[in-house]
This record gives structure tokens, sequence and C-alpha cells, in this order.
């Protein structure tokens, strides 16, 4: 069996996107970041690195990963420590923008490639914090949108916890729906806890 140092320095080392990012707006070359370890308790599994985390090689280094890591209740040295936390997205790469600068999709080779390998490596796993519907769609199987999955939270707790993205996109979303801060916020932050202390 492949230690988990072995599998994160094979995909740091994956260069299977190599071209399709290079055809990007970007032109970036691939650059996994990889935030795993066997006795992570929580898994945060989200969509791909963004630019900003691009460039600095650690997950959720930007506002979305503050407001992640206010949801959750967790310190920034908490939300680090991959004793506790595990970050799969569905793509260890910045996937790159189209030329209207939006955000690409993850690319499906990445997750065919590498997820099956990391999971069974995680068998401490007690609650899963899926981000967004590809992520939520990987997880919990079926497609659905992201409202209906995160309205319907509660059928899938405390294992599982479906949120939306936490871009600042999102502030008019989390205004009209105020039952996220209410009422699903505190049993997230008190599962967590029960998972950390």
């Amino acid at each position: 069996m492949t230690s988990a140092g072995d599998l994160k320095q094979r995909i740091r080392a994956c260069r299977l996107c190599a071209d399709r990012f290079a055809a990007t707006v970007t032109g970036h070359a691939p650059r996994p970041v990889v935030w795993f370890d066997s006795p992570a308790r929580i898994l945060i599994a989200g969509q791909a690195p963004g630019a900003r985390v691009h460039d600095s090689g650690r997950p959720f280094t930007d506002p979305s990963g503050d407001r992640l890591r206010d949801w959750l209740g967790l310190s920034e040295a908490q939300f680090y420590d991959q004793s506790l936390v595990a970050i799969v997205p569905m793509a260890f790469c910045f996937p790159g923008y189209s030329p209207k600068k939006a955000d690409l999709p993850p690319p499906a080779i990445c997750r065919t490639t590498w997820h099956g390998q990391i999971m069974p490596g995680l068998p401490n796993i007690r609650l899963r914090v899926l981000v967004g519907a590809y992520a939520q769609t990987y997880h919990l199987g079926g497609k659905m949108p992201v409202q209906a999955r995160v309205e319907g939270w509660q059928d899938h707790a405390p294992q599982d916890f479906p949120l939306p993205h936490p871009s600042w996109r999102n502030t008019a979303w989390l205004k009209r729906n105020p039952w996220f801060e209410t009422d699903l916020l505190p049993v997230l932050r008190a599962r967590v806890q029960e998972l950390i202390t």
C-alpha cells in the first residue's frame, strides 16, 4: 500500500493537465496544492484552487478561506493542521480562466486519477464538508442544485454538510437565506468542535 507521503509526492509531481492549462487565458503551468494526511478527521472537499492559492501553494489562502474558517469555527492553526483537516478538492490545480475571465471547471481527469487512491488512506474521516456542486455530486451522488442540497442539509448531517462556496460573490445569497447562519452553522460548528477536542 502506498504511504500518504508517497502519494502526496506523486500528486505534487502530476503534470497531466499541462497542455490544458497552457491553452487557457492564464497560460499557467500545473501546481498541485496537496493538503491531507491519514489521521485527519474532517474532510473539506471543494472545487479547485483559485489563482491566489495557485500562487501561495496553500489551500484557501484567500477571503473565501477566511469565511470558510469562520463557518467551521476553526482557527487558522487548526484549519491547517493536517492531523485534523484534510483538504481534497475535485482538482488539485488552478484550472485557469475562460476568455470571459470565468473560472474553468475542475478537470475530471484529476478526480478520476487520484481520488480513488486518496480516500482509502483517510480512514478516520468523520465529517465531510462539501463545498459547491462538484464536491456534492461526487460525494453524495446524483445531480442537484447547490441551493437544494444546502436547504436539505439535515438529511446529510452530522456526517456530511453541503455548503455553498464561501466566495464573497455569495454574500447576497447568504442575506437571502438567513437560516444558513442561524440553523446550519451552529450545528456544523458544534460537530467540528466534537471532532477536534
